[in-house]
């Protein structure tokens, strides 16, 4: 079945899915069932995974299936629940197919070689759509492919090295930061999870800086006037369940706070780590102190204001970062089969 018959597929079906709620889907409890009675229809659309070396190895390897379970028990969409898996974009089954996920740290040499550029350009001008998780990694998260799999930090730039082999596949196109305003954002659900349960410390960062209206450091390549290529901080990390159904990780939340006192302590703190920059939304630059590799002590921002960056762990918080991870990865993948 080809791409476009496959799109096709999916723009009927989304005609007629529905939340099952108020603005919010609900989550899936259960760890193991597909969201299938039975095996998975004949037409089911399939993922594919990109994984450079040991697929058993990879990153976050729960991550994908509970994340097409939730959008089969959530959506009349009917993906299969297992992703085809590829080391390298010279497989030819990626043009039977949709869709490619990639974890940016799933692959060890984005150096493609002359066969892989050649294909994704063909995969993306015929309608394809590649998504890579972790593709953003702030400055301070750049020492070690690792760092960017348990640090989600806004940074509003793509890593270098995927916008040198997107500048040479695509040398007229460059990545475009997606405003808050996007649709994508609300293609399946609307705003934050109720956020009630959070501690009174982190709620009104979270809701009006971290993520407001529930969206995300998203950035996009268009290729014929849709977006073809999405790239973002690590967002894997909230999706995955064990077989129990639980969370198979614990997530904590970075907090930006600040005072008069504060602010006097840290422009006159005695430093010795070392400074980064990071690209805001609005394209202005934070200075970001780290005393600890890959963890940033306090920034400078842009209009001067200096703040302290204070780290909160709870399972309330926890929750709800897989809650916000787990719909926006819904919203993500609902987008692109829909439009």
């Amino acid at each position: 079945m080809t791409i476009v018959r496959v799109l096709a597929t999916c723009l009927l079906a989304a005609l007629v899915f529905l939340p099952t709620g108020k603005g919010q889907g609900s989550i899936a409890e259960s760890g193991t069932n597909t969201g299938f009675s039975s095996s998975p229809p004949s037409d089911a659309i399939r993922f594919v995974q990109l994984v450079q070396g040991n697929p058993l190895a990879r990153n976050f390897p729960s991550a994908l299936p509970s994340l097409i379970q939730e959008i089969n028990e959530s959506t009349t969409l009917s993906v299969h629940p297992d992703p085809i898996v590829i080391e390298s974009f010279e497989d030819e089954r990626i043009f039977r197919h949709p869709l490619v996920y990639v974890n940016f740290g799933d692959r060890n040499d984005w150096n493609l070689s002359a066969m892989e550029k050649q294909n994704l350009k063909r995969f993306l001008d015929r309608g394809g759509f590649l998504y890579i998780d972790a593709g953003i990694n702030a400055e301070f998260l750049r020492g070690n492919v690792s760092f960017g799999q348990h640090h989600s930090f806004a940074d509003w730039q793509v890593s270098p090295v995927i916008e040198d082999l997107f500048r040479e596949i695509y040398p007229e196109k460059s990545f475009q930061r997606l405003p808050r305003s996007h649709r994508m954002f609300r293609s399946f659900y609307s705003g934050l999870p109720p956020a009630d349960e959070l501690p009174d410390s982190v709620r009104d960062y979270v809701v009006n800086e971290k993520w407001p209206q529930g969206t995300y450091s998203f950035l996009g390549l268009w290729v014929n006037d849709r977006i073809a290529v999405l790239a973002s901080p690590i967002v894997a990390m909230g999706w995955g369940k064990t077989e129990r159904g639980t969370w198979a990780n614990t997530i904590s939340f970075r907090v930006r706070e600040s005072s008069e006192v504060l602010e006097e302590q840290l422009r006159e703190a005695a430093y010795g780590g070392e400074r980064f920059e990071a690209v805001r939304e609005d394209g202005r630059t934070d200075i970001i102190y780290c005393q600890q590799e890959a963890t940033p002590s306090w920034v400078r921002e842009p209009d001067g204001t200096w703040r302290i960056f204070r780290y909160y762990h709870s399972r309330e918080i926890s929750d709800y970062a897989h809650l916000f991870y787990t719909q926006l990865g819904v919203n993500i993948f609902v987008h692109t089969l829909t439009n």
